[in-house]
């Protein structure tokens, strides 16, 4: 009895020694806290969503069931039933329709077609411009590279405000007024270069090719240049140097760029409503926003929908980043880079890009503008142009929106700040814990906890903003606390923490173990090696971090337009809801007033830091 009472002793103290041992490194302690707190935050957040497609919701959706017995929280399959097996429940035209394909089918091979579309529009046009700029000498390059990631920046529904603006005329959707091209040159455009699957597409494609410029551009950019020198020593013509040794190269980059802007395009909300809606095209999103206020049950299930998409999407994304490998070469970076000269054909091209890039990034900036300030729409006359929706006071005729204009009015500047406060609490937050994820991953690299917890950080991208914002939604109906402010803040934190923590694990990665190494040798405390040593040398990379969630959340409207209280109403939703009410005028101008904020954001932390949102999207 003694022997093994002292044997249990050991083996206890032995225990505790380990676990002492393990704890008293930070990077365990860290990926411990996170691993939970990933897992309440996304995982059951999921469980909690996947549980409402299956339970009866108050309102019209408990009355529809009332006949079977059921009633408010009682759990059925009837939802699966209604949207997906429904059929002769409806009608259009004379024609009769399916429920399910009114409210799922058709909206889901309108967004197969819209992402398909987007990702192929994105990957020509970012791809090309990004081809041109590493790999010739064209002129105006340093314009083209700064300009050419402000569609990114700048809100979605930005390019679709505009093209809608632009081509919209009395003959087509909703027919309330024309627009520039009508009003001013006389030129009535076709309903299907307007609204619908065309103009959702482009817009989409042009929105995320910034994603296709960074991600080609930088492989382009970081690749051996002594392989296609070699070629041409050999006298290869160029078009076999690019399809032979440059697009093997970049094939990983491309997959890349077209699965995530497939996800992206999948979960846009924004661009289909303004340039789908007035024809009735509907998309997924759409469709699920429009249901969650009636039949809450088939709108978790179009949620559910959408994720399990995105989670094929993440699995195949990884298959095709870890292939790339196959096309790396281990050999050092040429510096002897051979431009084609682009002779005669390098002004024209150049000319042709800037001004492409004029259209899609500046002249929308100027046609809000100019739509703020007319009075009557369609009307581009000056005698018809006013500053009253900027800076009118107590004037009888403004009363669309507001008794004044949005610089003096309390309601606006409210939301401002409202939007503000949520964007930097989501960026300090966001911004701290992709630190702290980036440090546990890199210095328990290769062990399974560190890959859990760098699977789940990343989870939350390839999560549609819709669809994570209604699962917080349903989740926010079961825990008291998780209100207002609170659940806007959580959501925008957890939902953009895969662009900072991308950003940590790649600035711990360049780091050597030495420096921290060095600084532990000296007795130096773990949080003083941080502030001290290491957040200095990446201060660049990790303020990164912190300006794309505070850059996406100043924008965002997806994410946010099932949670926003009235009461508190954040800029993007006050924009989505003048617009709907038909207050064009204040519309176009709290949509220039955000874009505005957003780039002074981004170019002050720019100037004040060299943190650039280039190094935090996609990579």
């Amino acid at each position: 009895m003694p022997n093994m009472e002292r044997t249990r002793k050991f083996q206890l103290r032995r225990l505790m020694g380990r676990l002492r041992a393990y704890f008293s490194k930070p990077a365990n302690v860290i990926l411990l806290i996170f691993l939970v707190a990933l897992c309440l935050l996304t995982l059951y957040p999921l469980l909690t969503m996947l549980l409402e497609t299956v339970t009866v919701h108050a309102g019209r959706e408990a009355r529809a069931v009332k006949s079977l017995g059921l009633t408010t929280g009682d759990y059925t399959l009837y939802h699966f039933k209604k949207l997906l097996f429904t059929l002769n429940d409806g009608g259009d035209a004379g024609v009769k329709l399916s429920n399910s394909w009114i409210q799922f089918y058709g909206p889901f091979f309108n967004t197969l077609a819209v992402s398909l579309t987007s990702s192929f529009i994105a990957i020509l046009f970012g791809g090309t411009v990004a081809f041109l700029i590493t790999r010739t000498n064209i002129k105006y390059k340093k314009f083209v590279s700064a300009v050419f990631v402000f569609p990114y920046i700048m809100p979605s529904w930005t390019l679709a405000l505009f093209w809608q603006t632009f081509w919209k005329n009395v003959n087509i959707g909703t027919g309330t007024s024309n627009g520039i091209m009508a009003a001013v040159f006389g030129i009535y455009a076709p309903e299907w270069l307007v609204y619908g699957y065309f103009p959702i597409s482009l817009v989409l494609g042009l929105h995320y090719a910034p994603f296709a410029y960074i991600l080609i551009g930088g492989i382009l950019r970081n690749m051996d240049a002594n392989l296609e020198e070699a070629a041409t020593i050999l006298k290869t013509p160029r078009w076999r140097i690019i399809s032979r040794i440059t697009m093997p190269i970049v094939k990983p980059a491309m997959l890349s760029t077209f699965l995530l802007v497939f996800a992206s395009s999948m979960s846009a909300y924004a661009v289909p409503v303004f340039l789908g809606s007035p024809v009735r095209y509907y998309v997924l999103s759409t469709k699920m926003k429009s249901l969650m206020d009636t039949y809450s049950g088939q709108a978790y299930i179009i949620a559910a929908v959408m994720i399990i998409f995105g989670v094929a999407i993440l699995m195949l994304n990884q298959r095709v980043t870890n292939s790339r490998k196959q096309f790396t070469t281990v050999t050092g970076k040429s510096s002897q880079i051979s431009l084609i000269n682009l002779r005669r054909a390098n002004r024209p091209i150049a000319i042709i890009l800037v001004v492409l890039l004029l259209l899609v990034a500046v002249l929308p900036l100027l046609t809000f503008a100019m739509e703020s300030v007319i009075i009557k729409a369609g009307d581009y006359s000056l005698s018809n142009m006013t500053l009253d929706f900027w800076i009118g006071r107590n004037l009888d005729y403004l009363d669309q929106g507001d008794s004044t204009g949005i610089l003096f009015s309390a309601k606006v500047w409210k939301a401002l700040g409202y939007s503000l406060l949520l964007a930097v609490t989501c960026s300090v937050v966001a911004g701290t814990s992709g630190i702290l994820v980036g440090y546990g991953v890199a210095k328990r690299r290769g062990s399974r906890l560190a890959s859990w917890v760098n699977s789940l950080s990343f989870f939350p991208y390839l999560m549609p903003s819709l669809a994570f914002g209604a699962i917080y939604l349903s989740m926010s109906s079961h825990v008291a606390w998780l209100r207002g402010f609170a659940l806007l803040a959580l959501v925008g934190s957890v939902k953009y923490l895969p662009f900072a923590s991308r950003s940590g694990v790649n600035a711990m990665l360049q780091l050597s173990g030495e420096i921290e190494e060095a600084a532990l040798i000296t007795g130096v405390p773990w949080w003083k090696r941080m502030v001290r040593v290491i957040f200095p040398i990446q201060k660049s990379s990790f303020l990164s971090g912190y300006l794309l969630p505070m850059v996406s959340c100043m924008r965002e409207l997806s994410l946010f337009v099932l949670l926003v209280p009235t009461s508190n109403t954040i800029l993007t939703t006050m924009l989505m809801q003048y617009s709907e009410k038909g207050w064009a005028q204040f519309g176009n101008a709290i949509n220039l007033l955000i874009i505005v904020v957003v780039l002074l954001v981004n170019l002050t932390v720019n100037k004040l830091t060299g943190a650039s949102i280039d190094k935090g999207v996609g990579g």
